[in-house]
């Protein structure tokens, strides 16, 4: 089973992410999240096979989320907005993310990782 990475490598997160993958013997595609950034159907397909609220997806900690005041517009936001979104650039999008045939993972919480093993 081979896996789709994304991350952004300056990322802590994402180190942390990517050694665990490599310590864990997970086989993966790395992408760089920013330089390619995820489309509106790639983030929409992953959306729905994660089962997570969208705002999930959102790097909320992430200095674009705050300078562009998204707590106070995504409320307001369509769905479909949301993604459009996201889609515009890879530093609004939380990661590192997970993508498998069947599931999605988002952020590093290495207890639902361990699922991956």
């Amino acid at each position: 089973m081979s896996v789709l990475f994304l991350e952004y490598p300056k990322c802590s997160t994402c180190k942390k992410a990517k050694a665990w993958l490599e310590s864990n013997g997970v086989a993966f595609d790395d992408r760089h999240i920013v330089e390619e950034n995820p489309s509106a159907e790639e983030l929409k397909i992953w959306w729905q096979m994660s089962g997570l609220p969208l705002k999930k997806f959102f790097n909320t900690s992430g200095l674009l989320y705050k300078e562009l005041q998204l707590k106070d517009k995504l409320p307001e936001m369509s769905e479909d907005e949301m993604i459009e979104l996201l889609s515009t650039n890879g530093m609004l999008v939380k990661r590192p993310l997970i993508i498998g045939e069947d599931f999605v993972l988002v952020g590093f919480k290495e207890a639902e990782w361990e699922k991956l093993k």
